[in-house]
């Protein structure tokens, strides 16, 4: 029988065996883009991916071994390097809102299956309004758990803060937005468009 390595097992073996960090590239690659087009849109995703597992590989003796599943470590360092950007993702959420016609749809794979996770296709613009407005700390979160499904604990990894800091900056956030939607005249039932239960 085939055993498949975990995340930790390749980047471990990464150490003499360097090529092999090929493998977590191809694992988490896709996933990584994915999530960084619908922050910040094509145009700059796909060099802070690749910028994301450059830094990931020089950084991958810092990696703790008792994580088996990288993509929380992954999407901490793109969260990191997206705060460079922070001027241009908020500019592609404002232009959203504006047109309403999201450019990414067509482009992310995952993007159809996410969009009817979470109801965003029908509240569209103000969800992108909305969004533009929270603070970057509080999108962070929202977004790592509602875009990349990733649970507090591995959320609170990927931006190395204590997963209390993960409940209040969520909590925040989900208040803000559902102030922010209801004062542009979204009704829903429920939750706000992006929550999801935590596992």
């Amino acid at each position: 029988m085939l055993e498949i390595s975990t995340d930790a097992h390749i980047i471990a073996a990464c150490e003499d065996e360097p090529e092999r960090f090929r493998e977590l590239f191809e694992r988490h690659f896709g996933p990584t883009l994915g999530f960084l087009r619908r922050r910040i849109g094509s145009e700059i995703a796909e060099d802070l991916a690749i910028e994301t597992f450059a830094l990931a590989f020089r950084r991958r003796r810092t990696y703790d071994p008792t994580r088996h599943d990288a993509r929380p470590w992954l999407l901490g360092i793109a969260t990191n390097l997206l705060r460079h950007h922070r001027r241009a993702e908020r500019r592609k959420l404002l232009a959203y809102a504006r047109t309403g016609a999201d450019p990414l749809g067509a482009l992310d794979p995952g993007f159809e299956a996410a969009e009817a996770r979470t109801d965003a296709g029908a509240v569209g613009p103000a969800l992108a309004l909305a969004l533009a407005n929270l603070r970057s700390s509080e999108r962070d979160v929202l977004l790592l758990f509602a875009w990349a499904d990733l649970s507090y604990t591995e959320i609170a990894d990927a931006l190395d803060v204590p997963v209390g800091t993960v409940r209040s900056r969520l909590s925040r956030a989900r208040a803000r937005l559902r102030q922010l939607l209801v004062a542009s005249g979204v009704r829903f039932d429920g939750d706000v468009p992006v929550e999801r239960e935590e596992p």
